[in-house]
């Protein structure tokens, strides 16, 4: 038995309604339990499991949508009860033990903690850029995770932190360690002299993890948003203040840059900022070619994420261990094995079964999927392409090889980044597995501060059906 409950104009982070669904759906009595604003795409998601579209479709993005699913009446009526319950504990958290006081503005914070000065900031693209603005103000640099926000609102930002010589990292920065503090999406590395600038969240991560895995460390790692480098307007603004912070930065010795391609509006302005620091640099402009810039004499070229830290790490005076199985790279066996292992898979596949599709959490680890298979597949579909020709049309649906990054803004609006909530990941391969043209499914799992406590366990169940859907078929 379902129920529809709309709450007018409430609005709840997707953070909280995650683990609030997660409270509800434990209790015995109930079959399903969702808790999500009313965006589109919800509204959508409710739609596909059941719920009544009458019910649901009243719900606009600034609605509280409770749909559950129990036995019985009965059981709706305990359950509604509960999880308003849990609502109002939210509200009131004097009663669930936690502070009565907390700041209701940025002001008020920064009266309570005077010796701030940086304010991260989530919240719906919408509201994001005000908040934004005002931490500004009160000369605090900012980390503003929160994407769905205008471009002219970010260069709005940048242009004022750039007046004011703060860091505006974001919007959509996951991704920051600033002296040895982890913020966001982040991990536990060694203190180190290599300061990084990323315009890519996950990478930074990667990096992070490599060379602390070479035996160097990380003095800082600062995060500019995507768009920062794309876009021209608005102008590389945080990547080259944050280059220009680790070149006067004592304990910084080795720059390392991570990006897409820059727009070539803004690559010399970057290029130029690198070489005025004088430090030994690295750059990975990811899918990019060293042949295509002006890299200067202090600045040195990476080919991948793996080869950005090992560089990075041997300028800082680290003993870098050779890249093992160099010849067989990328693999950690020989290539007769590897064949081996494919000749096995392909004898218990259909002959229809010949796309591959992956399903990533992080941009960069898509975009680096995407580029490795694009020319031997003959072409592979993207929300993250370059091309436009192999950008789907609708991003929720995939065409032949598909490699979608769920962690874009059309995948988050209402709901958790799929780094901490795993069901846009789960729900996307369960509407796929009735597929039979899929032969391998490609999934990443990031681990660190923020992230899901077990994301390969939570994808788990979603790929052992997708397996035995396939086997049923005869694949």
């Amino acid at each position: 038995m379902k129920r529809v409950v709309v709450r007018k104009d409430v609005y709840v982070d997707s953070v909280f309604l995650m683990l609030m669904s997660k409270d509800i759906q434990a209790r015995a009595e109930v079959e399903t339990a969702t808790v999500a604003m009313g965006t589109p795409m919800n509204v959508q998601l409710l739609i596909d499991q059941g719920f009544p579209k009458t019910e649901v479709a009243v719900a606009k993005p600034t609605d509280l949508l409770v749909a559950l699913d129990c036995p019985n009446e009965k059981d709706l009526d305990e359950i509604e009860s509960f999880a308003f319950t849990l609502l109002e504990n939210k509200h009131h958290p004097e009663s669930s033990g936690e502070a009565a006081i907390q700041p209701k503005t940025i002001g008020n914070a920064c009266k309570d903690h005077e010796d701030s000065n940086i304010a991260i900031i989530s919240l719906p693209g919408i509201y994001a850029a005000s908040e934004a603005k005002k931490a500004l103000q009160h000369n605090l640099h900012v980390m503003l995770f929160s994407d769905n926000v205008s471009l002219e609102d970010e260069i709005a930002l940048k242009r004022l932190a750039w007046d004011k010589g703060l860091l505006m990292m974001g919007p959509d920065c996951g991704t920051a360690m600033i002296a040895g503090k982890p913020l966001c999406f982040a991990n536990v590395v060694k203190k180190g002299g290599v300061g990084i600038v990323a315009a890519s969240g996950t990478g930074l991560q990667e990096v992070a993890c490599l060379l602390d895995r070479f035996g160097a460390g990380v003095s800082h790692a600062i995060g500019t948003g995507g768009r920062d480098l794309k876009n021209p307007a608005v102008g590389g603004l945080t990547m080259r203040m944050g280059i220009s912070a680790m070149g006067a930065d004592e304990g910084t010795a080795v720059i390392a840059i991570v990006s897409k391609p820059p727009a070539k509006e803004v690559v010399d302005d970057v290029l130029e900022t690198l070489r005025k620091t004088g430090k030994p640099a690295v750059v990975h402009f990811i899918g990019a070619h060293e042949e295509d810039f002006s890299l200067g004499p202090n600045i040195q070229w990476a080919h991948d994420l793996e080869e950005t830290a090992r560089i990075a790490a041997t300028l800082a005076g680290s003993p870098v261990p050779p890249r093992e199985y160099h010849d067989r790279w990328p693999f950690d066996v020989d290539h007769e094995t590897i064949d081996a292992l494919v000749s096995r898979e392909l004898e218990g596949m259909q002959s229809d079964q010949v796309y591959v599709r992956g399903y990533y959490t992080g941009g960069t680890l898509a975009d680096e999927t995407w580029l490795a298979l694009h020319g031997p597949t003959g072409g592979v579909w993207s929300n993250n392409h370059t091309d436009a020709a192999f950008v789907p049309k609708d991003p929720h649906t995939s065409v032949a090889h598909t490699i979608v990054d769920l962690g874009d803004d059309v995948f988050t609006v209402g709901r958790p980044h799929p780094m901490i909530d795993p069901s846009t990941r789960t729900e996307r391969i369960e509407a796929e597995i009735a597929d039979g043209t899929i032969a391998v499914m490609l999934v990443d799992c990031v681990l660190g501060y923020g992230s899901h406590e077990n994301p390969a366990g939570a994808m788990v169940p979603s790929l052992v059906k997708a397996k035995e859907e396939a086997r049923k078929r005869g694949g």
